[in-house]
Formats: C-alpha cells, sequence, structure tokens
C-alpha cells in the first residue's frame, strides 16, 4: 500500500521516506479542501532541485548506480553501497525521493506553464 499523486505529474511517494507535502519544498501550494498542490514558479522549483543536488552531493550518482542496478534495495544493502551510516542513507534517501518529485514539478512547469497535483495523505 502506498499513497499516491496525480494530476500535471503522477507518481507514488517513497514508503516510509517521502512526507505527502514534499511539493511544498519546491514552491507547491496546498489548496484548502484537498492536499492539491499547484504552482507556475519555475524558479522556485528549480531552486529546490538545486538544493536536492547540493545536499545529495556524490551520493545523487550513486544511488543512480544502484539503481540501474537493482530495482530494489534494503536500507542495510544500500549502505553498505555507498559505504554510509544508516542514519545518513536515510537523510540521503529523503534528499532523493524530494528530488524525484522536483525535478517532475519543473518538466511540467517548462511543458505547461503551471504544474498541479493532487497528494494522498
Amino acid at each position: 500500500m502506498g499513497r499516491y499523486y496525480n494530476g500535471d505529474i503522477e507518481g507514488k511517494f517513497w514508503f516510509a521516506v517521502q512526507s505527502s507535502d514534499d511539493g511544498e519544498y519546491f514552491g507547491m501550494r496546498e489548496s484548502q479542501n484537498y492536499i492539491e498542490y499547484y504552482s507556475d514558479d519555475l524558479e522556485t522549483a528549480k531552486e529546490g532541485v538545486q538544493e536536492c543536488l547540493n545536499t545529495l552531493g556524490k551520493y545523487k550518482e550513486e544511488i543512480d548506480k544502484y539503481f540501474t542496478k537493482y530495482s530494489s534495495y534494503t536500507d542495510e544493502k544500500l549502505a553498505e553501497a555507498l559505504d554510509i551510516s544508516l542514519d545518513k542513507l536515510k537523510e540521503m534517501l529523503v534528499w532523493y525521493a524530494r528530488l524525484e518529485l522536483g525535478n517532475q514539478i519543473v518538466d511540467c512547469i517548462k511543458e505547461q506553464g503551471s504544474c498541479y497535483y493532487q497528494a494522498e495523505l
């Protein structure tokens, strides 16, 4: 069971890693009746993506390589492959999952001029 988001962009939030309100990090605003997000602020979205990349540093490429080779992971195996502690891994996975969402938001705003999605709680 997972939590999904859909609208102009679609995906699934990372289980036990990613918060449903992660879109706020990229300038998305919650609607009043549901957790709906909307933004047309490309610069704020790009800044969020850049901060993700800066925070991930070398781990971005290392995590990419891992997921190119494997379609799933355990915290222990991924931490071992990256040679980092479990605490550091969990922090990096939050930023990695956030980056995935941010890239979708940036692409959507570039293509459509704005981005809207609903997030499951």
